[in-house]
């Protein structure tokens, strides 16, 4: 069964809107524990404009389930997982300015700079991922540099999954099949909603974790996480 991770960085924008500590961040990952997820997700940025960087130190000694933390690869970003520890850690190519990530790393191109940063990563046991698109060229050297997994960006296929599902998923199924063949886990994330999940789970083979927070919080303002948690968890059966 595919792992789900709750990405939580929404519920810290609201926090951060009013300030003080409401609602709660680290009450709300323990109730997405305790609701079936199977990892909570963080991506602090530059401005900590949601996840904070004490928010990080707070989390990690009390989850349970699986903590991913991603991000770009700063000497900031560095110095906080070597200290955390997260059971894993996802390369992103975000810059500093940017609302969300949109788009993969070019993996030939950064070759030694991800290479260097996975040994570092994996020399303290913390399982690896680089996010990538379906270039298949990337995700080949995605697997030279040692990684662990990959995650596939999905915006692509939730744009054109209304339009036409099956040319949207295409190439998903190819790139993860790649990757399984080039000895590496497979993860996904960004824009999956209830809508286009089980789709996407059913036709992609070998996937490990799907990383969800915008969708999935959003959707929580009107079923409550308890429920939403079950139904995202029902398309990944």
């Amino acid at each position: 069964m595919t792992k789900l991770s709750v990405n939580i960085n929404k519920i810290a924008t609201l926090r951060n809107a009013r300030g003080g500590n409401i609602p709660n961040v680290l009450k709300a990952a323990l109730d997405c524990e305790t609701f079936g997820a199977d990892g909570i997700t963080v991506h602090p940025r530059p401005d900590e404009r949601h996840i904070r960087y004490a928010d990080v130190y707070e989390l990690r000694p009390v989850l349970k389930t699986e903590f991913n933390i991603e991000g770009y690869p700063s000497e900031r970003f560095m110095d906080l997982v070597l200290k955390v520890k997260p059971t894993q850690v996802t390369l992103v190519p975000d810059a500093p300015d940017v609302l969300t990530s949109n788009a993969g790393w070019n993996t030939q191109q950064n070759f030694d700079f991800l290479s260097k940063t996975i040994d570092a990563l994996k020399s303290v046991g913390i399982r690896t991922s680089i996010f990538v698109d379906t270039d298949l060229k990337m995700i080949e050297y995605a697997a030279k540099t040692g990684t662990d997994r990959i995650e596939l960006y999905t915006e692509p296929y939730a744009c054109g999954y209304e339009n036409d599902a099956e040319q949207a998923v295409a190439p998903f199924v190819e790139a993860s099949i790649l990757a399984h063949n080039l000895g590496m886990g497979v993860n996904a994330g960004h824009d999956l909603n209830l809508e286009n999940l089980m789709f996407f789970h059913d036709k992609v083979p070998y996937l490990n974790e799907v990383s969800i927070g915008h969708s999935l919080i959003a959707d929580a303002l009107y079923m409550g996480l308890k429920t939403t948690i079950a139904r995202y968890k029902e398309c990944l059966i």
